[in-house]
């Protein structure tokens, strides 16, 4: 069990931060620009590529040190060695937390157990390479011998959105060779719609899954591998199209899967920390070996960074701490990831299973309740589009939500001066949280424009921008497969530090697991396979008598 601390709240770091907030509370971002004229150099930091400014943030040299003071009471250092060394950080299932060993190098040494995890790894990213080559040059065919031209990952979560990211990121860098396609979801609509697109004949298929049961990748497996022998493939060719990245190899051998062609998932991965693993075979497939390495590279690069970077100067560390910040001292509720990058589309949605997954927790890792809120809702979208949209909301509305602009200072596409025109609209964006407008400002701008100052003075409230409104901004030179292995990075190692505030496990997930075990007892009555008693609540035994009378069950 961890050594127990006083409880967060009563810490005198905490009440330290309670102070400052007071202090700070009536006081406009825009006079701490005015009064300290280094203020945008100085909260400037760069570490694995990524720059991140943070000076549109309500901070100053004091409040930023009693962040980091409260980081230190905490145990961060402590617990940031236990992740890396392989200690028991999730300490409900028992477990260490090492996506961070999948991109160390060859010569490194991380051991489970005692033995060293790092050549089995490296084992598996040769076997990986292995698979690409032959599948790229065109020696591993399918059961006709015709060239592999697509490949469906099938799986959810960790299994999905993160090497969906990454794909549809890199998009620049795809090979040519292969189509990559994804499903997830248990809605038939998403398989049907995939495999309708789709030659059986030249179209691999990924189940990604550690035990080889979750429902949703189940069903949608069994339902392609049905598609691919009523379409000319028979039980014997099954293992020339399908592959499984599992730790349940006897399963996926029943499934017609062979050992060989089987990738490991390891118990000290979690499933939204693995697209670093065999999970990431939809990104090697689709740009090739050397590009997914290059991801490792950028990720490796993050974790020397957090681990060695001074806390002053350590995004990670900066990126959490603001965070809690503006959970716990005032009131935030949310946070918005607005990627200014097209290819970065997807990037909220695996950063919401990334945060809210781990840090959706009510108890400490005494499993004592705590008293202060941990986890915000994270949530966001492709900019500029946005600004049509929900940025109404931050400007103007009655909730304060910190931002991260993320965008790059080249552009894969410098189309005319779009990149100028996408830049400038961040820059905007951040100047209008910051520093708002007036009402008085409104007024004036109103009369200036010819309105009469009765009406100008009517209308100036509803154009008035409070401002004040926190963001950071994470540039980078250009989105490549280093630079982007380096944002997720930044990002799993931003949410290990507030987890480590909280006193939070970050790496376990009970909460979704109520949800599939219902399911489970709900499914049978759908199907007409059970009668047992109620589902449990009338609400419930209701739409399953709704369900079977219009589905005919």
């Amino acid at each position: 069990m961890p050594e127990k601390h006083p409880a967060l709240t009563s810490r005198a770091e905490w009440q330290a931060l309670n102070d400052a907030k007071a202090r700070l509370e009536h006081l406009p971002m825009r006079e701490l620009f005015q009064q300290d004229p280094g203020r945008a150099q100085r909260y400037l930091v760069e570490g694995a590529g990524l720059s991140l400014d943070f000076s549109r943030n309500r901070l100053t040299d004091e409040v930023l040190e009693a962040l980091l003071n409260l980081a230190r009471a905490c145990g961060l250092e402590e617990r940031r060695t236990a992740l890396f060394r392989g200690g028991l950080v999730n300490l409900t299932e028992q477990r260490p937390a090492l996506h961070t060993a999948l991109r160390e190098g060859e010569q490194g040494e991380v051991r489970v157990n005692g033995d060293n995890i790092i050549p089995e790894i490296h084992r598996t990213l040769g076997k990986m390479k292995a698979l690409v080559e032959s599948i790229h040059s065109g020696e591993r065919t399918g059961h006709t011998g015709a060239r592999f031209t697509d490949v469906v990952s099938i799986g959810i979560g960790g299994s999905f959105l993160g090497p969906k990211l990454a794909v549809e990121a890199l998009r620049p860098y795809w090979q040519g060779s292969i189509n990559c396609h994804f499903v997830a979801n248990i809605d038939g609509t998403d398989i049907t719609e995939t495999l309708t697109r789709l030659n059986p004949d030249t179209t691999l298929f990924l189940v990604q899954s550690k035990s080889f049961r979750t429902q949703e990748t189940l069903e949608n497996s069994l339902l392609a591998r049905q598609w691919f022998l009523d379409n000319g493939g028979n039980a014997a060719s099954v293992s020339q199209h399908f592959m499984a990245v599992t730790a349940n190899v006897e399963e996926a051998a029943r499934f017609g899967i062979e050992p060989a062609n089987t990738f490991p998932m390891w118990d000290w991965v979690g499933g939204r920390y693995s697209l670093w693993s065999a999970i990431g075979l939809p990104i090697a497939l689709t740009l090739g070996m050397a590009a997914f390495r290059e991801l490792l590279a950028g990720a490796h690069a993050m974790d020397t960074h957090f681990r060695e970077a001074p806390e002053r100067e350590n995004l990670p560390v900066i990126m959490a701490m603001l965070s809690v910040w503006y959970n716990n001292f005032w009131g935030a509720e949310s946070h918005a990831v607005l990627p200014y990058d097209e290819y970065l589309k997807y990037l909220p949605e695996h950063l919401q299973q990334l945060d809210m997954e781990s840090n959706g927790k009510r108890v400490t890792q005494n499993g004592i309740s705590v008293d202060y809120p941990t986890g915000p809702v994270l949530w966001g979208g492709v900019g500029a589009n946005g600004q049509h949209a929900y940025h109404q909301l931050i400007h103007q509305g009655t909730r304060l939500i910190p931002a991260d602009f993320i965008i790059p200072l080249r552009s894969h596409n410098p189309v005319a001066s779009h990149h100028a025109a996408l830049f400038a609209n961040c820059l905007s964006q951040a100047r209008a949280m910051m520093a708002g407008k007036t009402e008085a400002e409104a007024e004036q701008e109103l009369v200036a424009g010819g309105l009469d100052g009765d009406a100008a003075r009517q209308l100036a409230p509803h154009k008035a921008i409070p401002g004040n409104r926190p963001c950071n901004i994470l540039l980078m030179e250009r989105l490549t497969p280093h630079t982007l292995g380096a944002l997720i990075a930044l990002y799993e190692h931003r949410t290990f530090v507030q987890s480590v505030i909280w006193d939070i496990d970050c790496f376990d997930q009970w909460g979704v697991e109520l949800g599939k075990q219902i399911g489970n007892e709900i499914l049978p009555k759908l199907l007409g396979e059970s009668e047992d008693g109620s589902a449990g609540d009338s609400a419930t035994d209701n739409l399953i008598r709704l369900f079977r009378d219009r589905s005919g069950t």
